[in-house]
């Protein structure tokens, strides 16, 4: 049991201040969260074509080449 919630908090601030970020791990930590929220049936896998016309006007708009 946590007596002196304070300390704690500080504690595990510090801790998490202390180690470095691992992209890796957080992309694993992510893909598993997604895997397993499409395996309760929270997050439906969309068609594939779905939304294909935005994200082309997107990449059109993004792409645009301009002289300096």
């Amino acid at each position: 049991m946590i007596k002196d919630r304070a300390f704690w908090e500080a504690w595990e601030t510090e801790m998490l201040m202390r180690q470095p970020a691992d992209f890796r791990r957080n992309l694993r930590l992510l893909e598993a969260m997604y895997e397993e929220a499409r395996a309760l049936g929270v997050m439906a896998v969309p068609p594939a074509l779905e939304g294909l016309e935005s994200r082309l006007r997107l990449g059109r708009v993004l792409n645009v080449r301009t002289t300096s």
